[in-house]
């Protein structure tokens, strides 16, 4: 079994996080076809009962999911979540929510039995205590209540780092944990798990750089401890174009997302 404090070293400072993601509001939508399939594919896990009577949006970003939400439950109260702050300012002028709310998943700012539904679709990947969130998500939900969560795990952007490996020793691409950690993690949370699986998505460019732009306008982009400082080497980034381009594919360069799809709930 793996020591948890490697695991929460290796990811990104939320800080980070939240900054990165503040300053991609205005870009994220434009970009965001994989977070928007990804998270209808998660709603339709839903079972179709118990209706909520309090849902809450957790990693809200720009509120589309919000938004989706509110259309499936118009009688229920929804709730959006960030630890971004420049999101919420984002989904406020798009509405879906009776609030939006600054807070972390690992210390949700909502009082126990708050809830019916705790909808996350792709921001758990950014907690470095997965642990904590789901107990988080225990105490917040009432009974019979749902956890609904994707994520990604090892194997994402796996192209782009065996690359960047055959280039030089610093970490560039986005570290995630290992999808028998979410397995580990679910088992031990005392929520009943009614659905835990895997699925590849695989994105295709014509070029490198349209790779990376899409990362950055996502605010995805590197924000790992032990990335490299200041700007790339020109030589480097030759190098690093010449190593991907040996996983072109005919419909161009691809960029594989290991997706986690989960449904929890609370006896």
């Amino acid at each position: 079994m793996r020591a948890t404090m490697p695991e929460r070293s290796a990811l990104p400072d939320k800080r980070q996080v939240a900054a990165s993601f503040s300053r991609a509001a205005e870009t994220y939508d434009a970009v965001a076809d994989l977070q928007r399939a990804v998270g209808s594919q998660l709603l339709s896990l839903l079972p179709g009962e118990p209706v909520p009577r309090r849902w809450v949006d957790l990693g809200s970003g720009t509120g589309y999911f919000t938004r989706a939400l509110a259309s499936r439950y118009p009688q229920a109260q929804g709730l959006a979540v960030d630890i971004a702050e420049g999101m919420l300012r984002h989904a406020r002028e798009l509405g879906g929510a009776e609030h939006f709310i600054g807070g972390d998943a690992e210390h949700l700012p909502l009082r126990e039995g708050a809830c019916d539904l705790l909808f996350s679709s792709l921001a758990l990947q950014w907690c470095a205590d997965l642990p904590a969130v789901l107990g988080e998500a225990r105490r917040v939900l009432r009974p019979n209540g749902m956890l609904a969560f994707s994520s990604l795990c090892i194997g994402t952007l796996g192209e782009l780092r065996r690359s960047w490996e055959a280039v030089d020793g610093f970490v560039h691409v986005n570290r995630f944990r290992a999808f028998e950690d979410y397995q580990r993690y679910c088992a031990e949370s005392d929520l009943d798990v009614l659905e835990l699986c895997t699925e590849d998505r695989v994105l295709h460019f014509p070029d490198l750089r349209s790779l990376t732009h899409e990362l950055k306008a996502l605010g995805a982009h590197n924000l790992n401890p032990g990335r490299p400082d200041g700007l790339t080497g020109r030589e480097r980034v030759r190098a690093l174009v010449a190593a991907y381009e040996r996983f072109r594919q005919p419909q161009g360069l691809p960029a594989t997302y290991r997706v986690v799809y989960a449904v929890l709930r609370k006896s």
